[in-house]
């Protein structure tokens, strides 16, 4: 997948923003979760979304278990097991 560059956001013009929203959306919709995988195997945890879950976040742990977690203000907040 293209590498995207987030360092410009702030001094794009609307039209270089747009570009950027465009390949930006078309790299989520051929996500092939490969990153996620990798930070799995090496022991970290990943954070996802879920349409079920519209208010909050899915934490998904190396061993398999998931919670469902928010952030107030810089802290994550465990809402519950899933």
């Amino acid at each position: 997948m293209e590498q995207l560059d987030f360092s410009m956001l702030d001094t794009m013009t609307e039209a270089d923003e747009c570009r950027f929203m465009d390949a930006f959306t078309q790299a989520l919709a051929n996500d092939s979760g490969d990153v996620a995988k990798e930070h799995l195997a090496a022991g970290r945890s990943v954070y996802f979304g879920d349409d079920q879950f519209p208010d909050a976040v899915v934490k998904e742990y190396p061993d398999g278990r998931r919670q469902l977690v928010t952030f107030v203000d810089d802290d994550e907040i465990i809402l519950r097991d899933l």
